[in-house]
């Protein structure tokens, strides 16, 4: 009993202590600080739930904290899942790259490609899920020589050059299509497709060949040693989607080349549209669906548009979103034109990690404007100083990822 009292009365004395001076206290805080970070720093479970939060440039910078840290935030198990929670921040115009988010822009991934190669004149030919097809198009001294292809992460500046076709400029002459093909999970090790025209066939039709190359193998290989298709054959903005390329239904030809089972298959269209009769205004995946917009060439411009989502087996389409962007030549009026049609182009379909968060990129005559599918809202993201015309083809979507090849 008398020493029960003794140590009520030291711990009364400990506390009196404490509260006459408050620097103990503050090393009491610091020394469970310390506890707790070491706990969480020895957690790796604890650690990762933490670290998928924080944006790329934090990851990056902590790589260099540890071995530890540099093992954890290295793991395929790690960057899969980061990479599942990533943003597409904005999109790249002809090498200029345009934050989605004017109010709070992020840092640009890089100011030019050039200092990333052996030398300047480098071209986006493709974005695919975080992973940049790049190449140049003559050497210094003018000449058109047989090109290089690279593969670069703007997020890591990890680069790859891949091997040339072997027949050098020559066959490299015949290529018509070179295309990515990458995903996290189902496409871990990028590939690349590539269409060599080899002859004309008859009077409507021409011979080709499609080679594919594997970053898992590192070597170039025929995967169908022949295909017709209709004059002229033209394979446009190929998209990697669910295991396929898939080349946007621009032309005759509606194909989608599936990677598995290396094979060539019909593109189909969505049902009342004949193919005689539509002109794609954009084709492009984001977060998984394959969307479509088309419109009949036979009538005027419109701005009543259907956003067409591409069923998970291939079978067929559906529309996922009407739009009607009759308000915009209000806001902004360069886009009826001096002749009396609407000069509205669309750049990229973002679906959101949420679904209101869903919106189209479009350009006006002048300018880059954002248009949310649910709320009808539109801001302006980019103004051109002139006008200048920018084929699709240069526009590219910078989706952030942590992979490595």
């Amino acid at each position: 009993m008398v020493n029960t009292r003794r140590r009520r009365r030291r711990s009364k004395i400990r506390k009196t202590q404490n509260q006459n001076n408050p620097t103990t206290v503050v090393e009491d805080s610091d020394q469970q600080s310390i506890e707790s970070g070491a706990v969480i720093g020895s957690n790796d479970d604890l650690l990762t739930e933490i670290l998928i939060r924080l944006p790329v440039t934090s990851i990056l910078g902590f790589k260099s904290v540890s071995k530890h840290w540099l093992s954890l935030l290295s793991q395929t198990h790690f960057t899969q899942r980061y990479d599942k929670l990533s943003k597409s921040p904005g999109f790249f115009a002809d090498n200029k790259y345009v934050p989605f988010d004017v109010e709070n822009p992020n840092t640009p991934p890089f100011r030019s490609l050039d200092p990333y190669f052996d030398r300047s004149g480098f071209d986006i030919l493709q974005s695919c899920n975080g992973l940049l097809l790049c190449s140049p198009d003559l050497r210094p001294e003018g000449h058109i020589a047989a090109p290089k292809y690279y593969v670069f992460n703007p997020t890591t500046k990890q680069l790859a050059t891949i091997p040339p076709l072997l027949g050098g400029l020559k066959v490299h002459k015949t290529i018509r299509f070179m295309g990515l093909a990458y995903h996290q999970t189902d496409c871990p090790h990028y590939k690349l497709v590539c269409i060599r025209f080899l002859e004309c066939f008859g009077e409507f039709l021409e011979l080709f060949q499609l080679q594919t190359y594997s970053s898992d193998t590192g070597k170039w290989k025929i995967s169908v040693e022949s295909f017709h298709a209709i004059k002229p054959a033209f394979f446009y903005q190929g998209v990697y989607w669910n295991g396929a390329v898939f080349w946007g239904p621009y032309y005759q030809n509606y194909l989608y080349f599936k990677l598995d089972v290396e094979q060539l298959q019909t593109l189909p269209l969505p049902v009342g549209l004949p193919s005689s009769q539509i002109i794609a205004m954009y084709f492009g995946e984001s977060r998984g669906h394959l969307h479509l917009i088309v419109r009949n060439k036979y009538q005027d411009y419109s701005l009543h548009w259907n956003v067409y989502e591409m069923l998970s087996d291939h079978s067929g389409w559906f529309v996922k979103y009407q739009l009607q962007l009759d308000e915009l030549p209000g806001a902004f009026p360069e886009v009826v034109s001096g002749y009396g049609y609407c000069d509205l182009h669309v750049i990229d379909v973002v679906r959101g990690e949420e679904e209101e968060n869903t919106f189209l990129v479009l350009r006006t005559p002048e300018k880059f404007i954002t248009y949310n599918v649910h709320d009808k809202s539109y801001k302006q993201i980019f103004s051109f100083s002139t006008y200048s015309y920018m084929d699709p083809s240069v526009f590219h979507r910078y989706t952030e990822t942590l992979s490595s090849f």
